[in-house]
């Protein structure tokens, strides 16, 4: 007979062991974000069924690991355009995605503007700013989030 602890002390062990293989996840994406890299390959690099690492993810970080993937691009895709060097299409490639299509939706999905609009607007906007404050204040935040965000009168 089995002691009454010993199932939750395995499941506490189990899920620790996720976490631990999500984090991994996570930071392989913030590594790689410009490498083609799909949910697939990434629970196999954990050892997890790609079922098992999206929902997991998604109950530890609130987002799939797509989602995850593509708000790294973008911000990174941000960076790039206040820089103004790069077109709107180098941008696109240089962050991982194959598509301008789908970098365009999702970039105007995050930040509100599409890439090209953004790219004229920021660079008036953050001239002179430290590199530091630029990241945080144009830092994307998804549509529906900022829907819910009330201004706080003090």
């Amino acid at each position: 007979m089995c002691h009454p602890g010993w199932a939750s002390a395995h499941i506490e062990a189990q899920r620790l062991s996720d976490l631990v293989r999500l984090r991994r996840v996570r930071d392989r994406i913030d590594r790689e974000y410009a490498q083609p890299l799909d949910v697939e390959a990434l629970a196999r690099g954990v050892h997890m069924s790609a079922g098992h690492l999206s929902r997991q993810f998604r109950r530890a970080y609130g987002e799939s690991p797509y989602s995850y993937l593509m708000t790294r691009r973008i911000e990174r895709a941000m960076a790039l355009l206040r820089r103004g060097d790069l077109s709107v299409t180098e941008v696109c490639f240089a962050v991982g995605c194959s598509s301008l299509g789908t970098f365009s939706t999702r970039f105007t999905e995050l930040v509100g503007v599409p890439p090209s609009v953004y790219r004229q607007q920021v660079a008036n906007v953050t001239r002179g700013m430290p590199p530091c404050v630029v990241k945080e204040v144009t830092r994307p935040i998804r549509n529906r989030e900022a829907r819910f965000a009330e201004p706080q009168l003090v």
